[in-house]
């Protein structure tokens, strides 16, 4: 399913983006805190190679989302990459938005937005809600799916227990 026409339509945006009021944030869940940090033992500045390593993305991967400026990663004084804690929790949030099937477009969008300041926080609410009813709709049908195995599983004799 193609979602990037409906994650990016500017007029939708734009609508969300005119009736957005600043909600007053809860505390976040300690779980949600821990999937976003960093494990403390990281040095403070990594190769390519180390991320790779740290993110199971390939160097090539890494090098991509640098070129189209999803991250930003400082040079040594031989040019090489060294992706400091900001640029590695950069990379770890873009990967995260990718393995929920975001568009690299939409992931691109909203990027930009970030680096435009917090004037954009609206539109990017408006693109986050978007992102989160194809995440719960995708969940929907995958649970469906999996009702289907577990029944087809059961009807040839085997368990569905773990």
């Amino acid at each position: 399913m193609n979602t990037a026409g409906v994650l990016s339509s500017p007029a939708r945006r734009q609508a969300l983006a005119e009736r957005y009021e600043a909600p007053e944030l809860p505390p976040l869940d300690p779980e949600l805190l821990h999937l976003l940090d960093l494990p403390a033992d990281l040095p403070d500045e990594l190769s390519i190679a180390e991320v790779a390593s740290v993110t199971g993305l390939t160097a090539h991967t890494l090098r991509y989302y640098e070129r189209i400026g999803l991250v930003e990663v400082a040079r040594d004084a031989n040019g090489y990459r060294l992706y400091d804690r900001e640029a590695l929790a950069r990379v770890v949030f873009v990967t995260r938005l990718r393995l929920s099937d975001m568009p690299i477009t939409t992931v691109s969008h909203y990027i930009d937005l970030v680096n435009q300041g917090p004037q954009t926080e609206p539109e990017r609410l408006a693109v986050m809600q978007e992102h989160r009813a194809m995440i719960q709709r995708r969940i929907s049908e995958m649970t469906a799916a999996l009702a289907l195995t577990e029944y087809k599983i059961t009807t040839y004799g085997g368990t569905c227990a773990p």
